[in-house]
């Protein structure tokens, strides 16, 4: 069996890779697909006025909010999947976790933004196929 990160930021992007995991012809079906969602740790200000708890409650909602729309894509397209919820720098979390888990590929939504912004803002696709150890389709 193999094992494909599918990461989500819970945009309709996301959506549509999660799509072609269930349709896609070019794929087998056996697979497991763990879905991945990042979000960012808060900074030590915000650290010292709210507690540990409350910040893991708010990043495990951020997460299934994020994660709800491919679990169900995947569950109605009887596809096995996992979900882990991630903090921390995205691209340094998604690489990490395919090579914990010995990720087959890594497929992700692109948002397809000019080449401008992404220079400006970084791009977490770019930054995944930079340092992935296996392949990554972007949808």
């Amino acid at each position: 069996m193999n094992t494909i990160i599918l990461a989500t930021d819970g945009s309709s992007h996301s959506d549509a890779a999660a799509r072609y995991l269930v349709e896609g012809p070019l794929l087998n079906r056996d697979f497991t697909v763990h879905v991945l969602h990042c979000e960012a740790d808060v900074t030590g200000d915000v650290k010292a006025f709210i507690g540990q708890a409350d910040i893991d409650a708010w990043h495990h909602e951020e997460s299934d909010k994020a994660m709800k729309s491919v679990v169900d894509i995947l569950r109605a397209g009887n596809v096995s999947f996992e979900c882990h919820e991630l903090t921390g720098h995205t691209p340094d979390k998604i690489v990490a976790h395919a090579i914990k888990v010995g990720a087959s590929a890594i497929v992700m939504g692109s948002h397809h933004r000019a080449p401008f912004l992404d220079a400006l803002l970084g791009s977490v696709c770019a930054r995944v196929i930079a340092h992935a150890p296996c392949p990554v389709l972007l949808v």
